[in-house]
């Protein structure tokens, strides 16, 4: 499992928790469980390829500002993804995004997701790998 939504932690925005064997696939994951938020990634063609390059000593505050990074090339580039790829080494993460503009018309789009919160946010090393908690404000 990638991620699984939880139905009764906010009322006005969505929760989500990802889960990975690596701390790169659950960032993947995260971000998986975003793009499903937003769309259905099946209408989302990979036109576009973009690179996402963060530096943080704290895996959490990276994993923050790797999500509200997806809100604002959503926000300021009208850019929605599909796809991913997260490589995280010496507190740096390089992401290759794939994607495209938004099309309104093209594409089924759900959630336009305002802000990643950081109401129960967490991200944590578990027995089987990696388990993040996100809430995102809609």
């Amino acid at each position: 499992m990638k991620f699984k939504y939880l139905a009764d932690v906010a009322i006005a925005d969505i929760a989500f928790e990802a889960y990975g064997k690596t701390l790169n696939e659950v960032f993947e994951n995260s971000a998986y469980a975003f793009f499903d938020m937003t769309c259905n990634p099946k209408t989302i063609k990979s036109k576009i390829k973009k690179t996402i390059n963060l530096k943080d000593k704290d895996e959490k505050n990276l994993l923050y500002n790797f999500l509200s990074e997806l809100v604002f090339l959503k926000d300021s580039k009208q850019l929605i993804f599909s796809k991913v790829k997260v490589v995280i080494k010496d507190n740096k993460l390089k992401a290759t995004l794939y994607g495209d503009k938004i099309d309104y018309e093209k594409q089924e789009l759900r959630n336009d997701i305002k802000a990643v919160t950081f109401h129960q946010f967490n991200l944590e090393k578990t027995k089987s790998g990696y388990k993040t908690r996100v809430v995102v404000d809609i």
